[in-house]
Parts: C-alpha cells; structure tokens; sequence
C-alpha cells in the first residue's frame, strides 16, 4: 500500500484537526528519520498510520482489537485512550494488509512505548510530540531534545507523561515505565 493510499484512508477515518496532526507527524518522523539514518518512507508511512483509530468510537476499536485476538488487560480496559495505538496497529494490519512488524510496533507503542524499541519505534514516538501544530509548555525543549538525541527526547516526554498521570493518579501502562526504565539504564544525556 502506497502513502498516497493511506493518507487518502486516514483522511476519511478523522477530522481535519486529527488528519492535520497525522500529516504533520508523518513530515515530523521523514526529518527525524533522514537525521537519524533510519527508512524515510517507512517512517512517513508509519507517521500518517499512527492515528487512524484514535476518532474510532470505543465500541468499534474493541470489535477491531477482538477480531485480531486482542484481550485487553484491566488496566489497558481502565485507558481507552490507549486503545487508539492497540487498535490501529490490528487495523492496519487486518484492512490495509501491511505487515511489516516495525510499521506495526512504530503504531502499536507510540503512546506507551515499550522497552528495547526500534529506531523506527523511537522515531514515531518522538514525532507524536514534537509535530509542527504541538503547543504544549516544554515543545520548544522537546524540540531540541529530538535533535540531539531521540533518548533524551523520550526521557523528556516520559517524565512529563508518567509525573502528569501520578498527580492525576491514573493507571499507568506497565510499557511506559518499561520503556523509562529502558531508557534511564541503557542511554546518557
């Protein structure tokens, strides 16, 4: 399947706003993935797929998730804001036929992350937060991060991320504290 194609499906499936920031996360993993030696193609395709169920009504997304065999764990039931990576990665894989692993773990973990990620994975991840239409208090830092190291970039977001969800005391994705965990281990900045 061409990017043209997918973009053309993922346009249909959301919102102006949501297709905006898919398009801008696809031109946002293209530079990182030039920078960081990585498949620009793989990395823009991945970048225009990693949304595509998140304005899927819940009740479609578990049916997406149930026909590829997914269970849910309780606490990923307690998050369906999670299930948008979950279900999209099932989706791609079931509607568009795309079976390359790293496109489908580069959607699958771009909300959570997870320990031991491809650079591909990393890529997504970090293009998710730092895309052209993102305005939140530290992008600008996130930014610079992405540029020096896609780690640093991800400790950055992981900090924010996990410190937001403890103050607000909600669950948290076993993956996302892997994923930190991985990087406080085996990266320095």
């Amino acid at each position: 399947m061409t990017y043209k194609e997918c973009k053309r499906i993922v346009k249909s499936r959301m919102g102006d706003k949501r297709f905006t920031h898919s398009e801008n996360v696809a031109k946002e993993a293209e530079k990182l993935a030039a920078l960081y030696g990585a498949d620009e193609q793989k990395a823009k395709l991945a970048g225009i797929l990693h949304d595509v169920t998140k304005e899927t009504p819940n009740e479609e997304q578990l049916q997406i998730m149930e026909r590829d065999g997914i269970i849910l764990s309780k606490m990923q039931m307690s998050s369906p804001k999670l299930w948008h990576s979950i279900s999209g990665a099932a989706f791609i894989h079931a509607e568009l036929g795309i079976d390359d692993e790293d496109i489908l773990n580069a959607v699958r973990y771009h909300t959570s992350g997870r320990a031991g990620m491809s650079l591909l994975e990393k890529i997504i991840f970090v293009a998710d937060f730092t895309s052209d239409e993102r305005d939140y208090d530290g992008v600008e830092t996130m930014r610079k991060k992405s540029r020096r190291s896609l780690e640093e970039a991800m400790h950055f977001g992981l900090s924010f991320t996990l410190s937001d969800l403890i103050k607000r005391e909600r669950t948290i994705e076993p993956n996302a504290v892997a994923c930190y965990n991985d990087i406080i281990l085996n990266y320095k900045f």
